[in-house]
């Protein structure tokens, strides 16, 4: 692991710990299973600005896969690829309207499925990788 990639993941955790309550749980449950759909995934901070200084959380592999925001009532994992891929599972509920992007909502107490998360994940990098 290089020093930028344990810097970013010690600002995740940051992120996470600003969040707290179900918003730090469900981003941390989320943080694992991307991490866990491949082992080539790398944590990076991008678009920081004076309104976001923290940054938005990233995963990585052959380019961005997908972010977290942390939002007012829920937290979001956005797919910047997202309408390419195949989503049978309709874990998709958010940007639905868009050409390329798609998005997890999670609000409080809603979870989602780890193990098809990580197949969504892993057609996201098999995306990247055609592109």
């Amino acid at each position: 692991m290089s020093d930028n990639e344990s810097s970013a993941g010690r600002e995740i955790d940051e992120i996470i710990a600003a969040a707290g309550g179900w918003k730090g749980e469900t981003l941390a449950r989320l943080r694992r299973a991307v991490l866990s759909a491949d082992p080539d995934i790398v944590e990076e901070i991008k678009w920081r600005k004076p309104s976001k200084p923290e940054g938005v959380a990233t995963w990585v592999c052959d380019g961005n896969v997908c972010l977290a925001d942390v939002l007012k009532k829920a937290v979001r994992l956005t797919f910047p690829k997202g309408a390419q891929l195949d989503d049978p599972d309709r874990l998709f509920n958010a940007r639905l309207d868009g050409t390329t992007v798609r998005a997890i909502d999670l609000v409080e107490g809603a979870t989602v499925d780890e193990d098809k998360l990580r197949l969504l994940v892993r057609d996201a990098i098999a995306e990247n990788r055609r592109s």
